[in-house]
């Protein structure tokens, strides 16, 4: 076997650029169009609004996360392995396996939402119970199209597709509920704001089950074979757990504040914390490019190309999230501008979150890899601790040091939930993040977006010119390093893609 045949090797590689480059541009498109939202919330209504619109969205987010039942990454799993060992004829029968009761869920969520939204209002926006009640019913009503985008898509990214993914979630959706948010926020009709936000899943969950059914009729395969349904949602039950308790550490800071700290602290501490997420989507874009792949090596117990797969989407993960985090670390007071002056109490939880995202962004994908390699239960065990970590922190210190004790419980979970499975995945696999390409990445990150953005601000101060300047000055010396060191950092793997040639990638 060559080695661009051997799976890890240079076409592997390769199929990583393409589902990583294209991942990396509509999650580019959508942590800006997402930001957005929550600026145009932000400036158009007052921040008690605000507060209670994010934790309705919030309590609808964890929803749908229990809806799904775990089902997105099994079908990754499940469909990646089906093709990989042959039996594509079981992948019709999967997939239904997943859907059906995704739906019947969905459905009966929506029901008990429907019917618990003013005891849920009493507990997270007592001030403002009405507002609450209206949301969260208005938000509710979409919960199944939510659920069964978001698996579709899941089905989809089994099959190597990335472009469903990519323009359905991650471009037209965003754009969809930026721009309908956004007239809403122009005109001031409050009361609309939840059907804003959540129509475009229409449209999503629409696009996404026809784009599967176009993927699984190109099978040509019998469909009369039966997959092996226990075997999937064994699989699936504890993953199902764990995506839960991933949303929870998400989103359950947020309801935490809106429920001791009140409506106005909610709409600061999400503010504050919404930079946190839009790097995250460059984690889940190279995450989702990299799943189907990391499932077929390991299937083949092939770890020696894991390990390949894994060091270069974390050098590229840095690349791709450290600049992000250092830049606005660094002039955390002034970006928080963006959302109102009133908003600048949240410096600390931006400062806070960043510094703890760079540590966990150089991890790389642990949870992808452990989940990958069959380890779920230790994936959900350490999903669960950080959430008990984030939680018993959180209801300590929140009464304490309000904002601050949220970004500081939060902190905490997402250094526990990466340094964890780090420490299992060398242990059990012998695997780890920290090649010659992620520690050049790290370095030309922490150089150009870290020291000359700080020396920056202490010699000039903190504004726009200050912000603008050193963007400049970062990215010319990053853009600089990169094209010195793209052997190391594997860059040619991308410039392949773009020629559409083969990239000279050794592994």
């Amino acid at each position: 076997m060559t080695e661009t045949q051997r799976p890890g090797g240079r076409a592997d590689l390769r199929a990583l650029a393409r589902g990583g480059t294209l991942s990396a541009i509509g999650a580019a498109i959508s942590a800006i169009t997402q930001f957005l939202v929550i600026a145009a919330v932000a400036r158009g209504f007052t921040q008690a609004d605000a507060g209670v619109f994010f934790a309705a969205t919030s309590v609808f987010v964890l929803a749908a996360m229990v809806a799904k039942l775990g089902t997105q990454t099994g079908l990754v799993y499940f469909i990646a392995r089906f093709r990989s060992l042959g039996t594509p004829e079981l992948i019709a029968g999967c997939i239904r396996v997943a859907l059906t009761p995704v739906m019947v869920v969905s459905l009966l969520l929506t029901g008990a939402l429907l019917v618990s939204a003013p005891a849920l209002a009493g507990l997270l926006a007592e001030d403002h119970a009405g507002d609450f009640t209206v949301l969260l019913r208005t938000l509710a009503v979409f919960l199944p199209l939510a659920a069964l985008s978001d698996t579709a898509l899941a089905a989809t990214q089994g099959f190597r597709a990335m472009r469903p993914t990519v323009l359905i979630e991650n471009i037209w959706r965003p754009l969809i509920q930026f721009g309908a948010v956004a007239i809403i926020a122009v005109i001031g009709f409050r009361e609309g704001l939840a059907f804003a936000w959540a129509a475009p899943y229409l449209v999503t969950a629409v696009l996404a089950a026809l784009w599967l059914r176009s993927l699984v009729r190109g099978l040509a395969v019998p469909r009369t074979a039966v997959p092996p349904a226990g075997e999937f949602w064994r699989f699936s039950a504890v993953r199902g757990v764990a995506s839960i308790a991933q949303q929870a550490l998400q989103r359950l800071d947020i309801v935490l504040v809106a429920a001791l700290g009140g409506a106005v602290a909610a709409a600061i501490y999400t503010a504050g914390t919404r930079f946190r997420v839009v790097g995250q989507l460059g984690n889940q874009a190279i995450s989702q490019a990299v799943q189907p792949q990391l499932a077929e090596v390991l299937a083949h117990d092939d770890r020696r190309s894991a390990n390949a797969l894994y060091q270069t989407a974390t050098a590229w993960l840095v690349l791709i999230t450290w600049p992000m985090y250092l830049l606005i670390a660094v002039f955390a007071p002034y970006v928080l501008r963006i959302f109102g002056e009133d908003y600048a109490d949240g410096a600390p939880v931006v400062l806070i979150m960043m510094l703890t995202m760079v540590v966990a962004s150089g991890c790389g994908m642990v949870s992808t890899v452990l989940i990958m390699a069959g380890r779920t239960t230790w994936n959900l065990a350490n999903i669960l601790l950080s959430l008990a970590v984030q939680v018993g922190l959180g209801l300590l210190l929140i009464p304490r040091l309000d904002l601050l004790g949220a970004a500081l419980a939060a902190g905490a979970a997402v250094l526990a939930n990466n340094l964890l499975p780090l420490a299992q995945i060398w242990l059990a696999l012998r695997l780890h993040p920290f090649g010659r390409g992620t520690l050049t990445a790290m370095a030309l990150a922490a150089l150009s977006f870290g020291l000359l953005p700080l020396g920056v601000r202490l010699a000039f101060g903190s504004g726009l010119v200050q912000l603008v300047g050193a963007a400049v000055l970062g990215g010319a010396v990053f853009a600089l390093g990169c094209r010195n060191r793209r052997t190391a950092l594997r860059l040619d793997a991308l410039r392949g893609v773009r020629r559409g040639k083969a990239a000279a990638v050794a592994t």
